[in-house]
């Protein structure tokens, strides 16, 4: 069978290709090997401990004050150097492992151009018994904790040709000097390895880690906003229904006035048909938009809820179911009957109702207190509740809570522009202090 030879143009095309894809990766080589990741920050300089932060710096410090004058009294007895070259080969090979703590890229070269410089000036030496080539164990050390410095802070890439051009320089002195290596090429390049994989899985695994501590801390900030968003539209579902009562009144009054009133001008019933109107238009939109803030599940099951809003005339019922889920409670409220807005009756009802839930979520069994009390010249109505340690053998039903009540809390009484007051007290118990305006004021007038 006989093959059909290839025209020279296709060997040409394909010599072409591959030399682009020699220059690329060439290119790429050079660009991961001079492109530094981070430089000038320092190794665990984000670590909260300080002794942590300071800990490459005292290890880099130990291993070049050992290995400097160890480097120098191998290459001067072993190798038989001149203090002088000794002395600067060593200095390079060593002194640049503090630089790897902030700049481990730039010691490489550094300390990469040094040892290659020694191996090509040892290989000048003649063979001896104890000299080692092209790699003495000095070198080793050094070289190994620099490229765990190395690890900890490049990327995988720029790691992978670091790695590749140690064993493309071991291979290339056994290529030249047969006779002289001994086979420490074969395990600079092997430690090397072994210790870049080491020193990069930590890596990744610590910036794993760090991103997952960064999504907690994120999502627990959405949590918070997303129940501060939650209480508050509760709050606008149930204000809506105050105020559409108002308004309802309005449009009453303005649409029965001319017939209620005799002898109105046309000019006043106009008047009171445009008040009417305009009214029953507000009423519309602001239940247009309230709907929005209506579930789904709420509209499923019939539309908005039909109940009246709840007040301080409700407290003693309210106290009475809690005193059947187990939980000892005294009520104290005003002798004679306390003239409060609507807005800030549905307020202290709701901090009392949300008091006493996290007292039976959280401290079933401990004597409590509800207090009401409104100040003599009639500005101001404090609610206190207080409550004890719970019983020793009382376990809670939720270790821990969600903040929803703390937040309602807090937004209903910025709401009407009141003062809250919440903690522990000394004894295990917990205390909530309300004081509310009798008068809501308007905190966005028009």
């Amino acid at each position: 069978m006989q093959t059909t030879p290839r025209p020279p143009g296709d060997h040409r095309a394909t010599r072409a290709r591959l030399l682009r894809a020699g220059q690329q990766a060439l290119r790429t080589l050079a660009e991961d090997l001079g492109r530094p990741t981070g430089p000038g920050a320092p190794l665990f300089g984000q670590v909260q401990n300080r002794w942590l932060r300071l800990l490459p710096y005292v290890v880099a410090f130990t291993f070049m004050v050992s290995l400097l004058p160890s480097s120098v009294n191998v290459l001067v007895n072993d190798y038989g150097l001149g203090g002088g070259p000794a002395g600067a080969l060593a200095t390079a090979q060593t002194v640049p492992l503090m630089l790897a703590v902030t700049r481990p890229l730039q010691a490489w070269w550094v300390i990469f151009a040094a040892d290659i410089v020694g191996a090509v000036f040892l290989a000048t030496v003649p063979a001896g018994e104890h000299r080692i080539w092209p790699w003495p164990p000095v070198v080793i050390i050094g070289y190994l904790v620099l490229m765990l410095a190395l690890s900890l802070r490049e990327r995988r890439r720029t790691l992978i040709a670091v790695w590749g051009a140690t064993g493309a320089v071991s291979l290339l002195f056994e290529l030249a000097r047969p006779d002289r290596s001994d086979g420490t090429w074969v395990l600079m390049f092997v430690l090397a390895g072994v210790v870049l994989l080491v020193g990069g899985a930590l890596r990744e695994r610590g910036a794993a880690q760090r991103k997952l501590i960064e999504q907690e801390n994120i999502s627990e900030a959405e949590r918070a906003m997303r129940t501060l968003l939650e209480e508050r539209t509760r709050i606008a579902r149930e204000l809506h229904d105050v105020v559409a009562h108002h308004m309802s009144v309005i449009t009453v009054q303005a649409d029965s006035a001319p017939y209620r009133i005799s002898g109105i001008p046309q000019a006043a019933q106009e008047e009171f048909s445009s008040i009417a109107a305009t009214a029953r238009e507000s009423l519309a939109e602001m239940r247009r938009l309230l709907g929005v803030l209506r579930s789904e599940e709420t509209e499923r099951h019939g539309g908005p809820e039909k109940a009246p809003q709840p007040g301080l005339a409700q407290l003693p019922k309210l106290v009475e179911g809690t005193v059947r889920a187990g939980v000892p409670v005294e009520l104290a409220m005003p002798g004679e009957p306390v003239v409060l807005a609507p807005a800030v009756d549905l307020s202290a009802y709701r901090i009392v109702q949300e008091a006493l839930a996290n007292v039976v979520r959280h401290a079933p069994g401990a004597r409590t207190r509800v207090s009401v009390t409104a100040d003599g010249d009639g500005g101001r109505l404090t609610v206190l509740v207080v409550n004890s340690a719970p019983p020793r053998a009382a376990a809670p039903l939720e270790s821990s809570g969600t903040g929803h009540g703390l937040v309602g809390m807090r937004e209903r009484v910025r709401l009407v522009d009141g003062t809250l007051d919440t903690g522990p007290l000394p004894d295990g118990g917990f205390r909530v202090a309300a004081r509310l305006p009798m008068t809501a004021k308007d905190r966005h007038p028009a």
